[in-house]
């Protein structure tokens, strides 16, 4: 299997047209970039946000051309404290014009049946995934880009039932 980088991922966001679709599945995510910055919350540092810069920036363009980037989180509750600091971030996402929503894992649709192997993906104008890969740890290894319409089909069939399924991020309460 071959995988893209995040940086080779995140180039996709130049070239959808209409809709990009995450979906999030993990409690603990490993980045780099993000290394310092949740040590720091843990520690309750303030965060100037500078690294998060690009993301914002890349988002607010597609948003300003008339694209939409959105995302359902799916979450254990209790949150785990990654996913607490994800929470306490969202709200520079929605600034940037991301539309955020949460669903927590014991309130998933009955019957739903989690693709590509239960991992996280973006999809891109319904027609190609990126499929994150990550190891034991939770450090990103890579996308995997598929175009199977069998597959992205089910993954639209999946995002439209977690969307309506999901909370708002402005309603969501921990």
């Amino acid at each position: 299997m071959d995988l893209i980088t995040s940086a080779q991922r995140d180039e996709l966001f130049d070239s959808f047209t209409h809709d990009a679709f995450h979906l999030e599945l993990r409690d603990d995510y490993g980045s780099p970039v993000e290394d310092t910055p949740y040590a720091r919350w843990q520690r309750g540092e303030p965060d100037d946000f500078r690294w998060l810069d690009p993301w914002m920036a890349l988002m607010k363009r597609a948003i300003a051309e008339g694209r939409t980037v959105r995302r359902v989180r799916v979450v254990s509750e209790p949150h785990s404290r990654y996913v607490g600091w994800e929470h306490s971030l969202t709200r520079l996402n929605l600034e940037a014009g991301e539309d955020i929503r949460w669903l927590p894992r014991h309130q998933l649709p009955e019957g739903i049946t989690l693709p590509v192997a239960g991992n996280d993906w973006w999809l891109f104008d319904d027609q190609l995934l990126a499929v994150g890969h990550f190891d034991s740890e939770g450090r990103v290894l890579g996308s995997e880009l598929i175009e199977d319409p069998e597959t992205v089909a089910e993954c639209v069939r999946v995002r439209n039932r977690l969307w309506a399924a999901a909370i708002p991020h402005v309603d969501y309460r921990p």
